[in-house]
């Protein structure tokens, strides 16, 4: 056995072991067959194909045929969400707090976060215009540049938007990457109408007053508009969820149970002051920080645990007489 069939082998176990055991052997000769002479390893998209295949046979084995597009599904509402967040934020950046408040910021913008919205408001553009890779590879550039704000920001020691923030913003961005290639053109205008919409419904969002809150420019605006968007997002999940149901069709529940991660990380704030109990406006950053972990550990188990419920039981083998 040579070591790129072995390497192949490896790969092979993504797939359930009665599915190796009868398409194994061919599956990993097509590949060998359409390798080179001088190959050692699987190529990275053979290996992504392998763990593609794989992941979607060990759906099916567990009765979830619909998970994938529940998948599609939750990918579309999150980044029509992160999008239009990004709308908000964008004219929220636009519109600097006066000088004479002394809070800092990266004049002529709020914030550094300003490249990462304008990535968001270009990722729903294209995928607009051409869904597929392209859609795909500017919201990774979207997520990348998200995340790239933490470490950026004491770096050149300009501002950035708070991890409250940017937290949902990237649960909303790695839903998003499951992002279908075909939609009706008006479904994937979608984003860039809202976006439209929010930009011009937003040009008071400099109103609220950042000392009312005793924080930055950005607490005192996103306090109010994060618990909004989950509510909302939530509410849409759960009415698509019922009404898809009514004819047998589980993906709005598995979009659902999905979302509900960046869900409750959109509305972190009023959950982390519902686990302290006091009740106040603006939680503390160790009670975000222990709230932030309960959702990113319990929103996430919920899938493979509706996986293993939702799992056929096995029929027992006929013992031979």
């Amino acid at each position: 056995m040579s070591d790129l069939e072995r390497r192949y082998l490896r790969l092979l176990r993504a797939y359930p072991a009665d599915y190796r055991r009868s398409r194994g052997a061919e599956i990993v000769g097509t590949y060998l067959d359409l390798a080179g002479p001088d190959q050692r390893w699987p190529s990275a998209a053979d290996a992504a194909d392998l763990l593609r295949g794989g992941l979607r046979q060990r759906v099916r084995a567990a009765g979830a045929a619909d998970l994938t597009p529940g998948v599609r599904l939750a990918a579309v509402l999150a980044f029509l969400t992160a999008t239009t967040l990004a709308a908000a934020w964008s004219v929220l950046e636009l519109r600097p707090p006066p000088a004479d408040l002394s809070l800092p910021t990266a004049r002529p913008f709020v914030s550094l976060g300003i490249g990462a919205w304008i990535a968001w408001l270009l990722a729903a553009v294209v995928y607009a215009l051409t869904p597929g890779r392209w859609a795909r590879r500017t919201v990774v550039l979207a997520l990348l540049l998200t995340l790239g704000l933490v470490p950026a920001a004491p770096l050149v020691g300009l501002p950035r938007p708070p991890l409250f923030v940017l937290l949902p913003q990237v649960a909303l961005g790695l839903v998003a990457l499951g992002l279908p290639d075909a939609l009706p053109a008006a479904v994937r205008a979608a984003p860039p109408i809202a976006v439209g919409v929010v930009a011009l419904a937003g040009t008071n969002l400099h109103l609220l007053s950042p000392q009312r809150f005793g924080g930055t420019y950005y607490v005192g605006t996103v306090v109010p508009v994060l618990p909004i968007a989950a509510v909302t997002l939530l509410t849409v999940a759960l009415l698509l969820a019922a009404g898809l149901a009514l004819r047998a069709d589980h993906r709005g529940v598995w979009a659902a149970l999905i979302l509900l991660t960046p869900v409750g990380l959109l509305a972190l704030q009023p959950l982390a002051g519902a686990m302290d109990g006091g009740g106040t406006t603006v939680a503390v950053w160790s009670e975000l920080a222990a709230t932030a972990v309960v959702i990113g550990v319990v929103g996430p188990a919920l899938l493979p645990l509706a996986l293993a419920l939702r799992r056929p039981p096995r029929s027992p083998r006929s013992t031979p007489r």
